[in-house]
């Protein structure tokens, strides 16, 4: 399985939420091809009658911000990949992801771990 997914962002009345639209790409240009085809497909979980959608790509060239123009509502979205780099069932993600990095030292920056108990 693969460690790519593509994942979309948005805020819904309160509450700010990320949904995975797909995952286990197998690489990251498999992944950026899968998010390029969903910027211009992908329609929210709530009900909207698309009368346009503008699609804005940001710098980094990975990230787009997606606005769907309906009838009475404007909604917004983030659309981005993003590599599972740790999995606390599978301690190999994070020894993978550290080779394809070209080091074999701890990352910096937070990890997940297997809480104790379990």
């Amino acid at each position: 399985m693969g460690n790519w997914a593509v994942t979309v962002q948005y805020s819904y009345g309160e509450a700010y939420r990320t949904e995975f639209i797909c995952r286990g790409r197998e690489t990251k240009d498999e992944a950026l091809k899968a998010l390029r085809a969903a910027v211009h497909t992908y329609v929210p979980s709530r009900s909207i009658i698309e009368k346009r959608r503008q699609v804005y790509r940001f710098a980094d060239q990975e990230t787009y911000l997606v606005v769907i123009k309906g009838k009475l509502t404007e909604w917004e979205c983030t659309l981005r990949v993003a590599e599972l780099v740790s999995d606390s069932t599978d301690p190999t993600v994070a020894e993978r992801a550290r080779m394809e990095q070209g080091t074999a030292e701890t990352a910096d920056g937070p990890q997940d771990r297997i809480p104790p108990g379990y």
